[in-house]
């Protein structure tokens, strides 16, 4: 989790993502090829142009990327953003990564580095709206848990390059300093992602779907410390994996999401932590 870089584009990081038409509602199969369209490119980090199960063309665009990548700044432990104000701007890319569009986000919908690292723009623009004037789809965030053995897509925008691996395995609890967070992709080694790829979404790569959200990767094999996060399971055994990169899963986040794109809270299903 590399601290975002005041003022560059050093942690830029798009995701492989696979090109969704937008029907009404906003939902249609998957292109079997990864690229990048659909990612977008932050100021100090990277994200994707994403939809849920249940949103419609005409829906406000969401945008999806770490919370460590806010403008304001890392939220600590429990702190969570929830509806506050933004100007913030993102590139739009296409396949072959190239910016297209410059979207404008209107509040970040919801941010936290509490359990998960996580944050949702939303945009003054809709799906359909994009749709007609770029040629670009949203991606979808899939509704269930990742499964392990799972292949897997991570690109990134800045670095234009694509990781692909696979789900190795799911950490308990994964603590990077001050913050923990609750049941992290864990990558085969072929991910090795480095600094500049925070906020690029996770692809599986046989759906096309969004099941993660890239944040971390233990770089010296430090003991849980920043930018070196540990493994610590049931039983409170700590595992250190220099090298690893990590995730965090988004298949709670839909459920957080009621008609129109309205982000809820105490929606039933929606176990994102609250303010």
């Amino acid at each position: 989790m590399k601290k975002p870089l005041i003022g560059t584009l050093a942690t830029l990081l798009a995701a492989g993502a696979t090109t969704l038409a937008v029907a009404s509602p906003a939902q249609a199969a998957p292109r079997a090829t990864v690229n990048f369209a659909g990612t977008v490119a932050l100021s100090n980090c990277s994200g994707s142009l994403v939809r849920m199960p249940g949103s419609a063309a005409s829906d406000p665009a969401l945008i999806l990327s770490n919370g460590h990548c806010l403008e304001s700044g890392m939220p600590g432990p429990g702190q969570v953003v929830l509806n506050q104000a933004s100007s913030r701007t993102f590139t739009l890319l296409n396949a072959s990564g190239s910016g297209v569009a410059t979207l404008r986000a209107t509040k970040v919908v919801y941010g936290a580095m509490t359990d998960t690292d996580v944050s949702i723009y939303q945009l003054n623009t809709s799906y359909s709206s994009i749709q007609s004037r770029y040629g670009i789809a949203p991606l979808t965030v899939a509704a269930t848990h990742p499964v392990q053995g799972t292949s897997i897509k991570v690109v990134s925008g800045y670095w234009k390059k694509i990781y692909s691996c696979s789900v190795d395995g799911f950490a308990y609890r994964l603590k990077e300093a001050d913050w923990t967070f609750k049941d992290s992709v864990r990558y085969t080694s072929a991910c090795n992602v480095i600094g500049g790829t925070s906020g690029s979404p996770v692809v599986d790569a046989s759906s096309g779907q969004v099941v993660a959200v890239n944040n971390t990767t233990n770089e010296n094999g430090e003991r849980c410390t920043l930018d070196n996060p540990c493994e610590v399971d049931q039983n409170g055994t700590v595992t250190v994996r220099r090298g690893i990169g990590y995730a965090q899963e988004t298949y709670g986040i839909p459920a957080c999401f009621a008609a129109g794109n309205k982000f809820d809270l105490t929606l039933p299903g929606c176990t994102l932590p609250r303010p």
